[in-house]
């Protein structure tokens, strides 16, 4: 049996080296990459008639409706994914599963620090950072301990390729409108993000105040358990305590701390959540430059992201100080539109960039210059804010234009203000 691994990203290479744990033989295993050099094969079709697979082990980033990946499962070639095979490795673990259109890698990470909290060998990852096969290597290795409790974050895109993935609770944090340039229509990923189900064999913890979650729930059927941070099962915890910022922060922390509560973990763990001071790239303090606050949001890739962080910023300004709002990067068809609510508030001053710059500005219909990179994007910021002010990248379109990553993106933003 020939594997075949599409994609070879970090998923792809974690793939890759868990095939070789198992004993796979180098002849059993091929890569298949359009735009890696690395890989055995970037033509598809030579790489179908020469090797012929068996299975095909699809990252998330390859979409599933290709023509040959299509073709090659009606020919009966299996289609596994790097998710699937890690979950061969587990025996005894037991899995909570979140995914949402914002804040699930918010709400992974306080689970994270809530599971770790009791658990030191807890696993915290998938579409998190770290690929899921990286816990299977490393667990069939000898090189760590079996974990008590795995946290994954899933995308939709690993949503659609995740056989033999079972949980034992669940979470989806918002549904707001994301990713419409691989998907049909809003509802083919609301309802890819809701295969979340298929999967849990417990409840499913919402986010009550989730975009259209709360509504898309009531007409779809599920074990759902919506979730809020004013629930008086949450009052004796005194979540409002906690380090995070921002009423949406509450929401996340509301979602994990009751996921917490019904798996039964101790009293530590809640108190570990409350102590979580936020992720990088999400509403991070990038430090002052002349009396003006930077704040790196780049991992906003979705219009509600951006609405969230923007609200959260003015409210913390006076009056009479200003929000530099930096928008734009790589479009994903998204309904700029939803931004034009925006228009209203005289404190932003509205500053696009990159490749969907003008995009962004022509849909949404707000005014402000526009700029073909984000650097001369902080460089007007930087000459027109004053003390008080803040500028504040939260740009709604990917970063791919210009930057490897969102990461990358939100560390050039931080260097630009720590060297000017």
């Amino acid at each position: 049996m020939i594997y075949a691994i599409v994609g070879m990203g970090r998923s792809g290479l974690a793939a890759k080296k868990y095939l070789e744990r198992k004993g796979l033989n180098p002849q059993e295993i091929v890569t298949f990459d359009a735009k890696s050099e690395t890989a055995d094969y970037r033509d598809p079709a030579l790489m179908m008639s020469e090797v012929r697979p068996s299975v095909l082990v699809v990252s998330p980033g390859v979409p599933l409706s290709l023509p040959w990946i299509q073709e090659a499962q009606a020919s009966g070639v299996r289609i596994t994914s790097e998710i699937s095979l890690a979950c061969e490795a587990l025996t005894s673990e037991k899995v909570i599963g979140v995914t949402g259109s914002v804040g699930k890698s918010t709400t992974v990470a306080l689970l994270g620090a809530g599971a770790t909290a009791f658990d030191p060998h807890a696993f915290v990852g998938g579409n998190f950072g770290v690929p899921f096969c990286e816990y299977a290597v490393d667990l069939l290795s000898g090189v760590r301990p079996k974990a008590t409790w795995i946290i994954l974050e899933l995308s939709s895109f690993q949503l659609e390729n995740c056989e033999g993935l079972s949980l034992n609770l669940g979470a989806i944090t918002s549904l707001t409108a994301n990713h419409l340039e691989r998907y049909r229509d809003q509802e083919h990923y609301y309802e890819t993000k809701g295969r979340l189900r298929n999967h849990c064999r417990g409840p499913i913890f919402l986010n009550r105040a989730g975009g259209d979650l709360e509504g898309w729930a009531a007409t779809h059927p599920g074990h759902w358990v919506l979730t809020d941070p004013s629930s008086s099962l949450l009052a004796p915890h005194d979540l409002g305590s906690a380090k995070l910022i921002g009423r949406h922060n509450q929401e996340n922390l509301a979602l994990a701390a009751s996921l917490a509560l019904a798996a039964g973990w101790p009293k530590e763990s809640l108190t570990a959540m409350k102590a979580f001071p936020g992720l990088a790239h999400r509403l991070e303090d990038a430090g002052t430059l002349r009396g003006v606050r930077y704040i790196n949001d780049s991992k906003a890739t979705a219009l509600s992201s951006v609405l969230i962080a923007t609200h959260s910023v003015l409210g913390t300004l006076q009056e009479k100080n200003d929000l530099f709002l930096l928008l734009g990067g790589r479009d994903k068809n998204l309904p700029w539109k939803e931004l034009s609510e925006l228009a209203s508030h005289q404190q932003i001053h509205f500053l696009f960039f990159g490749e969907c710059g003008a995009i962004a500005q022509s849909a949404s219909g707000l005014s402000g210059p526009v700029f073909p990179h984000l650097k001369e994007a902080l460089e007007h910021a930087r000459n027109k804010a004053k003390a008080g002010d803040a500028v504040l990248l939260s740009p709604g379109g990917t970063s791919l234009d210009e930057f490897k990553n969102f990461e990358h993106r939100g560390d050039y933003f931080k260097e630009f203000v720590q060297s000017s």
